[in-house]
């Protein structure tokens, strides 16, 4: 098992590293960062002092070292366009993506898992295809029609609930569902297929065989096989939610790390589109690693 997650961890610091080179090089890919700092009109005089005063007159590797220094302090400099440390504002916003995203995949293995174990133990019954049905509606609607629907029926006509805002548990609610039903197809579609597998193998027949109750069948022995492929899954969904929240978040005026990254991005704010695309790559490569030993832990056979 140690070996395992050594060999798994070492995979993850290359990949991180990778993603780190990338983070970096993207302020170029996009043209001079000097001139998209100092503005479209800004006179040759500006932007060779910005060039010089950020260090974008030194070597691309240099400036990489040095970027990469620092940002394993946590220190991504500080925000052109917020006028404080980049670290503290993604701090502040990180708290409700993170909050949001751990809501919206719980709503998603809490709803999805369930219904697909149902759909697998009644293939062909209308379980079944009540099951694909909210599978199919689930992938068709997109999140931001979601959203304002069930903002004029929870909160317009209803009054339930607040159409925006994270002053309360209430405001997490609506963007929950929104986000979570994203996940919840995906999921339910793979836990079907796996329990449909699982309860047609040999070793499930010999059990019933054995007499060994159905419960214990189900729970002990089927779900735990099924379930494994569910568990990469939801960590891949995890971190699309982290950095994919940009609409839930834009619909419901969350200003979490999803808003600050749009924010970001239409402002030319460098130093925090930087750090938010390495954050996010980073949890996502964490979420990963997590799931690998989950997955190792409940299947031994995925040590050797």
């Amino acid at each position: 098992m140690l070996r395992y997650l050594l060999g798994r961890l070492g995979m993850a610091a290359l990949v991180a590293l990778t993603v780190s080179v990338i983070s970096f090089g993207l302020i170029y890919m996009a043209g001079d960062p000097a001139v998209a700092l100092a503005g479209e009109n800004a006179t040759p005089e500006i932007i060779a002092q910005i060039r010089a005063q950020h260090g974008y007159d030194r070597p691309i590797a240099v400036q990489y070292l040095d970027w990469l220094a620092h940002a394993l302090r946590g220190d991504f400099g500080v925000s052109p366009y917020f006028k404080i440390e980049v670290a503290t504002l993604i701090a502040d916003r990180l708290r409700i993506t993170m909050t949001l995203g751990v809501l919206g995949i719980s709503f998603a293995l809490l709803v999805g898992v369930p219904m697909g174990v149902l759909a697998a133990m009644r293939p062909n019954s209308m379980i079944d295809r009540v099951a694909l049905f909210i599978a199919v509606v689930g992938q068709a609607i997109p999140s931001f029609w979601f959203g304002l629907i069930l903002i004029v029926l929870f909160a317009v006509n209803l009054g339930w609930l607040p159409a925006s805002g994270a002053d309360s548990w209430k405001g997490f609610v609506l963007p929950t569902i929104v986000l979570g039903y994203y996940a919840t197809p995906a999921i339910m579609r793979l836990t079907r297929t796996g329990m449909i597998e699982v309860l047609g193998s040999d070793y499930i027949r010999t059990a019933r065989a054995k007499g060994v109750p159905p419960r214990k069948i189900l729970f002990k022995h089927a779900l735990r096989n099924a379930v494994i492929p569910v568990v990469s899954l939801a960590a891949v969904q995890m971190g699309f939610m982290l950095g994919g929240s940009i609409v839930t978040e834009s619909v419901f005026a969350l200003h979490g790390a999803g808003y600050l990254a749009w924010q970001s991005i239409s402002r030319n704010d460098l130093p925090t589109m930087q750090a938010l695309i390495l954050i996010f790559s980073l949890f996502y490569i964490i979420f990963t690693f997590l799931a690998d030993a989950l997955n190792a832990w409940l299947d031994p056979r995925l040590r050797d």
